[in-house]
């Protein structure tokens, strides 16, 4: 050790001081540190995510873009369209843990308005499964969802979208323009639902009919 810092920690006044400095130090470095294994994780996929909406633009064109999305990690996805998202002054919400296929991947609030997120790094032709479980997930929460993905959409798959009015597609070039920061992909969004989003465990049985006897 330094003779200097030896003839600080032995004065009483200045040795406590850097003691204390040293502390403050050490608390703020472990609150900023990840805690946990999915923490850290969550950090890696986001310094992925910030990484690779630099690398998008640059590639030749909007094909060598969507088949280098299709090859990507997909959690690192998953950020991406968050990331994006928020950096379009948008509010979002991530979620504690990577959910898997049944819930929602994320959630984003345009015009005062929640909408869940659906995020799938397809290589092939998108789940029709995966679509309606969504839209069941969307019902559930009485709110609309953007189910995002890298995929194609056949035609099982949209008389799914077909059956959830409150899914909105977001694929291909509203894709691209999504995560370029470019609002025209949100000019669908204005569209209301055909069918009331109200919750579930909101929604009141209509009343029975009253039986007429003769």
């Amino acid at each position: 050790m330094p003779a200097s810092l030896i003839a600080e920690l032995l004065n009483p006044h200045r040795g406590l001081s850097v003691l204390a400095m040293t502390g403050a130090v050490v608390l703020a470095f472990l609150a900023l540190k990840p805690r946990t294994v999915s923490q850290r994780r969550h950090r890696r996929y986001q310094k992925q995510a910030a990484r690779a909406l630099l690398r998008l633009p640059q590639l030749r064109d909007e094909a060598a873009r969507m088949a280098w999305l299709r090859k990507m990690n997909p959690y690192v996805f998953e950020e991406m369209l968050l990331t994006a998202l928020s950096r379009q002054g948008l509010r979002i919400q991530r979620n504690a843990r990577y959910s898997g296929d049944n819930g929602a991947d994320g959630q984003v609030w345009i015009n005062g308005r929640r909408w869940l997120i659906q995020a799938k790094r397809y290589s092939a032709t998108i789940s029709a499964a995966h679509v309606s479980v969504f839209g069941l997930l969307t019902e559930r929460e009485g709110c609309p969802g953007l189910f995002v993905h890298t995929g194609r959409t056949g035609e099982v798959s949209r008389e799914a979208f077909r059956r959830y009015d409150g899914i909105i597609l977001i694929s291909g070039q509203r894709l691209l323009w999504l995560l370029s920061g470019d609002r025209r992909w949100m000019d669908t969004l204005t569209r209301p639902p055909h069918r009331s989003l109200t919750p579930q465990s909101q929604r009141k049985e209509p009343a029975p009919s009253p039986v007429i006897r003769d």
